[in-house]
C-alpha cells in the first residue's frame, strides 16, 4: 500500500501562524499556539512541513517538547492566554 501524505483542513491557517512563530519570540500566547498545533499535528500523517517547522520553533526558543508542555500547563493554570484575544473558541482538533 502506498503511503500517501494527508492535507489536514486546518493546513492554510496553521501554515501562517507557524510562519508566524518561526519569526517571534516565545510570549505566553505563542508559546501556546506551539503546544496546540505540536498536539494537533502528533502522528498526523502529512503535513511534514509544518510539523518540522514547529521542531524548528523549539530550537529556536531552545525548548524541547516536555519544556514547552510543562510551560504552557502553568500559562493555562493562569488562564485567559485565549480570552484575551477575544476567543471563546477551542480549536485544539
Amino acid at each position: 500500500m502506498k503511503n500517501q501524505e494527508q492535507q489536514h483542513p486546518l493546513y492554510k491557517g496553521d501554515r501562517e501562524i507557524v510562519d508566524r512563530l518561526l519569526q517571534n519570540d516565545p510570549t505566553d500566547y505563542n508559546m501556546a499556539e506551539l503546544a496546540r498545533l505540536k498536539i494537533r499535528y502528533r502522528g498526523f500523517p502529512g503535513a511534514k512541513d509544518i510539523q518540522s517547522d514547529l521542531e524548528k520553533v523549539l530550537q529556536k526558543w531552545q525548548m524541547d517538547e516536555e519544556q514547552l508542555f510543562a510551560t504552557t500547563r502553568q500559562i493555562h493554570a493562569k488562564g485567559l492566554v485565549y480570552k484575551i484575544r477575544d476567543n471563546d473558541s477551542e480549536d485544539w482538533a
